[in-house]
């Protein structure tokens, strides 16, 4: 029997300026992700996963010690919590990716994974930062992520998490891959311009040289007042073919649900040996400095 797991993008404009206070910024982007994730529940979805930073704008569009604030301890803080009572609830696995702060003045770009029961699973923090003009700079924000490239086991389906920037190298694809990911979740807040065209490009490449899922998450919408650029959605699901085979639109919020056969993997890694014919000893250059 096929293992056919149904999932969820949710991809969701902002809600509240970023002149409000922080704490109402916040709520209104949770409060309008509940409704989603009840919406993804009902229609049968197994795992979810939310956008880069999900309960705010694109804060890293300005240089502001303000947003530091915005941080919260993972898996300890409250969106966390709450997440984690919305798993049990429509016992459904949701990624969650929040702005983490280890300890003061220590901060990192962060997504938490729940498992159906409301289990914390562990976390996988942003190894790739961007700075770069104008409106990207993560820098400011956050330091790289330091705990490699897990993944995660839900029983019915492998999972590992890249986020946003992540995407433009192929090492931690890769290292996915060999950690075992059936799917890989990547949550993004880009914007259209310059790497647009790399959106539909890259990660399908990800998947066909690993052999596995890819799910590509991205926000809606134009953030007052910085005005970078539209956050052009189209989140989409991609087979192992590098086939993408359901897309959101652009411009609106939308929940996207898809079933993936988690067999196509075995069947596209029988024809494509590329793990088999793959050579480690001869790649050792490539991790020098």
């Amino acid at each position: 029997m096929s293992r056919i797991v149904r999932c969820s993008l949710i991809q969701a404009a902002n809600v509240a300026p970023a002149d409000r206070p922080l704490a109402e910024i916040q709520k209104a982007m949770v409060d309008k992700h509940l409704g989603y994730l009840k919406q993804a529940a009902d229609g049968g979805s197994r795992i979810v996963c939310l956008q880069e930073i999900f309960n705010g704008p694109y804060f890293c569009a300005e240089q502001a010690t303000r947003w530091y604030d915005a941080a919260e301890p993972v898996p300890d803080g409250p969106t966390i919590r709450l997440m984690r009572e919305q798993a049990r609830l429509y016992r459904m696995a949701i990624i969650v990716p929040v702005y983490e702060i280890e300890q003061e003045g220590v901060y990192y770009n962060t997504a938490a994974v729940i498992a159906p029961d409301g289990t914390y699973l562990g976390k996988y923090r942003k190894t790739h930062i961007p700075h770069v003009a104008p409106g990207f700079w993560e820098k400011f924000y956050f330091r790289p992520g330091n705990l490699g490239y897990p993944v995660f086991d839900l029983g019915f389906a492998r999972i590992g998490v890249y986020i946003c920037y992540d995407r433009h190298f192929p090492e931690g694809a890769r290292a996915l891959g060999l950690n075992g990911a059936e799917i890989v979740f990547n949550p993004s807040a880009t914007v259209a311009g310059l790497s647009e065209h790399l959106w539909k490009l890259e990660q399908p490449a990800h998947a066909v040289a690993n052999g596995y899922f890819i799910a590509a998450i991205n926000r809606v919408g134009t953030e007052a007042p910085w005005n970078i650029g539209h956050f052009y959605g189209t989140s989409y699901f991609c087979d192992p073919r590098g086939q993408i085979f359901a897309e959101a639109s652009r411009d609106q919020d939308e929940v996207l649900t898809a079933d993936l056969d988690l067999d196509r993997i075995a069947e596209v890694r029988k024809t494509w040996q590329f793990f088999r014919d793959r050579r480690p000893d001869q790649y050792g250059a490539l991790v020098q400095a």
